[in-house]
């Protein structure tokens, strides 16, 4: 048996379920819930989030409110193996907080109100010798093994969140304690289960799964009218534009030095991205923010998709999800090389400096070979959530020997 069969489990995660972006923990319990109870505990609503909720829209934030006020139900019964709960709680924000005893003292209380709560919802779905499922949560789940007792308790890591500016502070302290007591960690790359191994010996690489179902190039999707008038070349990214993930010099430099090639952004800016030159350049295109449905058509109308992340302790073991539905369109794809990136080989090309990225660029807008897009199709195929959760099981039955 190479699976997780008829057990009940119990997933946290720091990503509400109805969160606006791609979620790998929702996607696991998803699959999950195909042979398991899975009970989806929603991200308590904490005062920080309540207060910038009445600022700035956020869907997640107003759904956690109805529940407070109880105008929708805390359970949602997605099918019969799926419940999502939402915590009738809001809890203190206590980041701020210098690292340490003051800072744990905070956090254990905080646990066990959240432990109180997840123990309410396990109580009413009558689970029982339940696995818990904790997606990087590593300060609202640092405690819940001794709190709740479950059966297993495994923690997945599947980012190198220590070095974003939320955990930081507490995460390179807490999440080794949190890997350390785990009965198994499992990751979506090798390099971060070799960061897992170094506390606890039964971690292992589970893979990533994506689901490809929209990313079809069979369907032929329309292309855009946003980019109708683009003439040309098109090399293009999707996805969150953010400076501590990407390459701002490196889009610079390869724009100016290629007015030919027209460099095709889709998705959200931070400030670094809003400041940059990049906006200067007349063969430079900023699409903005899309509906998740509507980004396969704008992939299918890239003659070359790229990722040109900037190295950096965040991104070095970073598994981009983006990579396969780039693939699965069949399109050439160009990216900064990391370990992680040696996965996709040899259905990729993989750069190191500017010059590489402008000589593979070039390679890439001739490699369109019906055999080479059925071969990246084929390959990215391959990563599904029922690949993934299959080696999830393998682990556990490993670590449970």
């Amino acid at each position: 048996m190479n699976k997780i069969k008829n057990r009940d489990i119990v997933v946290i995660s720091p990503q509400a379920w109805d969160g606006e972006i791609g979620s790998n923990c929702r996607d696991i319990a998803r699959e999950l819930a195909k042979h398991n109870r899975v009970l989806y505990i929603n991200r308590p609503m904490d005062w920080a989030t309540y207060l910038k909720s009445f600022i700035k829209k956020n869907e997640s934030a107003v759904v956690r409110k109805k529940v407070l006020r109880g105008q929708v139900s805390e359970y949602q019964y997605l099918d019969q193996n799926l419940t999502v709960f939402t915590p009738k709680l809001i809890i203190p924000s206590v980041n701020f907080l210098p690292d340490g005893i003051l800072y744990d003292q905070a956090n254990r209380k905080i646990n066990a109100v959240f432990s109180k709560e997840i123990q309410r919802s396990i109580a009413h779905l009558g689970f029982s010798n339940f696995i818990i499922f904790n997606d990087s949560d590593m300060f609202r789940g640092l405690y819940l093994k001794e709190l709740l007792h479950p059966q297993s308790y495994i923690y997945y890591s599947r980012d190198n969140l220590v070095f974003t500016d939320y955990y930081k502070k507490h995460g390179p302290r807490i999440e080794p304690i949190l890997m350390a007591k785990s009965d198994l960690c499992v990751a979506n790359s090798e390099f971060l289960a070799e960061i897992c191994k170094k506390y606890n010996p039964h971690s292992y690489d589970i893979g990533q799964g994506v689901d490809l179902t929209e990313w079809d190039p069979s369907t032929n999707p329309e292309k855009p009218k946003d980019l109708e008038g683009i003439k040309g070349p098109i090399i293009g990214y999707v996805g969150a534009l953010l400076a501590m993930r990407l390459d701002i010099e490196l889009l610079e430099r390869l724009a100016s030095a290629h007015p030919q090639w027209n460099f095709v952004l889709v998705g959200p800016q931070d400030n670094s991205f809003i400041k940059s030159k990049l906006h200067q350049l007349s063969n430079v295109f900023f699409i903005g923010s899309k509906r998740p449905e509507e980004l396969p058509a704008y992939v299918h109308s890239f003659d070359v998709c790229v990722n040109p992340q900037i190295v950096n302790e965040m991104t070095v073991g970073n598994y981009p999800r983006k990579i396969d539905e780039y693939l699965a369109m069949g399109k050439p794809v160009v990216a900064t090389n990391t370990p992680t990136m040696q996965t996709f080989l040899p259905h990729v090309f993989l750069a190191n400096n500017l010059q590489e990225y402008s000589s593979l660029i070039k390679r890439a807008i001739d490699s369109k070979t019906v055999e080479e897009q059925n071969s990246r199709r084929n390959f990215a195929l391959s990563h599904n959530w029922g690949e993934s959760v299959r080696k999830l099981g393998l682990a556990f039955m490993e670590s449970t020997k």
